[in-house]
C-alpha cells in the first residue's frame, strides 16, 4: 500500500476548503436555496384617490395590517412615483396589500 505525504499543509488546507465551499454552493443551488422565487410576490389593489384623502389614511386603511404605516406610505410613493404634494383627487394608485 502506497503512503501519501502532505508536502505543504497550507496549500492542502486551502484546497480542501475550496472543495468544501464548491460542494456547499452546488448542493444549495440544486436544492433551491438561492432562488428568488422563495419570496412572496407583492399584491396590489387599485385605488382611486378621493377628495380629502391623504397617503396616511390610504396606507392605514388598505395597507398591510402587520406593517408600519410609514413603510407602506414609502412603498406607495415609490410604486406610483408620487409624493404627498403631488397626490390628486381622481388619480388611480396601486396600494400594496401584503
Amino acid at each position: 500500500m502506497k503512503r501519501y505525504r502532505i508536502a505543504n499543509k497550507f496549500r492542502f488546507t486551502v484546497f480542501v476548503t475550496v472543495c468544501l465551499l464548491v460542494c456547499v454552493f452546488m448542493l444549495g443551488s440544486m436544492m433551491g436555496f438561492f432562488n428568488a422565487e422563495a419570496s412572496a410576490p407583492e399584491e396590489y389593489i387599485s385605488y382611486q384617490v378621493q377628495t380629502g384623502d391623504t397617503l396616511w389614511n390610504i396606507a392605514r386603511k388598505y395597507g398591510p395590517a402587520d406593517q408600519d404605516v410609514r413603510l407602506t406610505i414609502s412603498n406607495i410613493c415609490r410604486i406610483n412615483n408620487v409624493t404627498a404634494s403631488t397626490l390628486q383627487a381622481g388619480q388611480t394608485i396601486q396600494v400594496p396589500v401584503n
